[in-house]
């Protein structure tokens, strides 16, 4: 008695449309996430820059006991 075992193919995985809505959603937050801190983090290092620009540094200038004050 040979009994004969039919199987069809199921599907692994049936995901459903909030499944895709979900993930793209949490990506696209991600990565405008990811654009506004760089924004954020690229003005800030343009105010430092500017500032630092307008410090003067004098060295090498002997000093000679005088007080400006």
């Amino acid at each position: 008695m040979i009994a004969m075992i039919t199987k069809e193919k199921q599907r692994n995985q049936v995901k459903s449309k909030f499944y895709y809505i979900f993930w793209g959603t949490a990506t696209a937050s991600v990565v405008l996430g990811q654009l506004y801190v760089g924004s954020g983090y690229r003005m800030f290092a343009r105010s430092l820059n500017r500032i630092l620009d307008t410090i003067q540094v004098e060295v090498g200038q002997t000093y000679n006991n005088e007080r400006f004050y």
